[in-house]
């Protein structure tokens, strides 16, 4: 496997160029047209337009859990690309985003895109700049002969933290849509812990993971910085088609430090009335967050370490007063005893509904062994755990997901 950068593709025969369409995209709620070729989205444009702020609409468009499925006989695929890299003033540099190509569910190839369209954040002013940049080919040789002549399955995840515009894709065999795959559909959101931050690979995200593990079909709404209980999100998980969903709450609501107890209740109970507005009866998952000791008993808002930044790491601290818990503010300690309270609530009229205690997926001590390297996003490593550990309580023996065929 090899990577081209921006080199115009020479024509050949024996390629064959497939229309990129949603047909041969899982994950992505909507595919927007651009002027090199098409955006994946994973909120519809009626949300989009309700969206209040860049960091969002920032989220929605990286396309965690996004991946090219198709059926084909090629051994040989080109995907061009146009990546935006992200570069934040004062930090680290950011490592590539990752594209994973899987033949019949194993993973065979990976390819990154240095270079692309930039967008520089600034931090401490929230303002920014952006620089368009080139296509990139990615190009996967090698690929496996299916037996006895006989198609595989393809897919080509997208990188989890990288807005990533798909411009063509080229084989060396005809492409075919992907067979149904006979899986639940498992929709889930959550903040960028659920998007993947600080994983390594867009299948090493933790709901990637736990997906592959429950044997199910994931659409990821995890939105770094956002998952805050915006209606047009609720809507959107409404509308969406799905066996299996999970929503993961509470992080963010206390980082941007957005609202107090009395209004964070009423927010949960019309979240998810509108969720069931679109699925009365299928299992419903309501995970409260993992441990976070910035934020177990401070409140928010959250704010960059500027003097770590100074020495090239980056972090986060809380900001906020704990005394003003009284007053209602809002700790994770306070929201999973919310969270659990409106769940036992619901559950009363609703057989279906469930929680899941975050601290059953990554708890105090597991913070002491693994804590989190820039105190709020879990390493791969961690991932990895609470993957496994969602597989076994969600999709395992008297889980929520757990399904007749499983």
């Amino acid at each position: 496997m090899t990577t081209r950068h921006d080199a115009p593709h020479q024509a050949r025969q024996d390629w064959t160029t497939t229309p990129i369409t949603l047909g041969i995209l899982r994950g992505a709620l909507d595919l927007e047209q651009t002027e090199r070729g098409v955006l994946p989205h994973r909120l519809p444009a009626r949300a989009r337009l309700q969206i209040p702020d860049g960091q969002l609409a920032m989220a929605e468009s990286q396309p965690s859990g996004v991946r090219l499925a198709f059926r084909t006989r090629a051994t040989a695929v080109e995907l061009d690309v146009v990546a935006t890299k992200r570069v934040y003033t004062g930090a680290p540099p950011r490592p590539d985003g990752v594209y994973e190509l899987l033949v019949d569910g194993r993973p065979a190839a990976r390819a990154s895109a240095a270079d692309g369209d930039t967008l520089t954040i600034d931090m401490a002013t929230m303002s920014t700049q952006f620089r368009t940049g080139p296509v990139e080919t990615l190009r996967f040789t090698g690929l496996p002969d299916a037996e006895k002549g006989a198609e595989k399955d393809v897919e080509i995840w997208l990188p989890h933290d990288e807005t990533t515009q798909l411009v063509a894709l080229r084989t060396d065999a005809p492409v075919h849509s992907p067979r149904p795959s006979g899986r639940p559909v498992w929709l889930h959101h959550g903040s960028s812990i659920s998007h993947g931050s600080n994983a390594a690979t867009p299948t090493g995200t933790w709901p990637a993971r736990a997906a592959a593990l429950g044997e199910a079909e994931l659409i990821n709404l995890g939105f770094g910085g956002s998952a805050l209980l915006d209606p047009f999100t609720a809507r959107a998980l409404r509308d969406t088609p799905a066996d299996l969903i999970s929503v993961k709450i509470g992080i963010n609501v206390v980082n941007a430090d957005l609202m107090r107890l009395r209004a964070f209740g009423p927010a949960v109970h019309g979240f998810l009335d509108t969720i069931r507005e679109g699925h009365p009866t299928a299992p419903l998952l309501v995970i409260s967050p993992i441990c976070c000791p910035i934020h177990e008993t401070t409140p928010g808002p959250a704010a960059p370490d500027h003097s770590a930044m100074s020495e090239g790491r980056l972090r986060f601290r809380a900001t906020g007063d704990p005394s003003e818990t009284a007053a209602g503010k809002l700790t994770l300690t306070v929201i999973r005893d919310e969270l659990a309270r409106i769940v036992r609530q619901r559950a009363a009229t609703d057989p279906h509904l469930h929680y899941l205690d975050g601290l059953d997926l990554y708890g105090e001590s597991d913070n002491a062994a693994m804590p989190l390297p820039d105190d709020l996003h879990p390493d791969p490593a961690t991932h990895r755990l609470i993957a496994e550990r969602f597989a076994r309580l969600a999709f395992g023996d008297g889980g929520p997901f757990r399904t007749k065929a499983g």
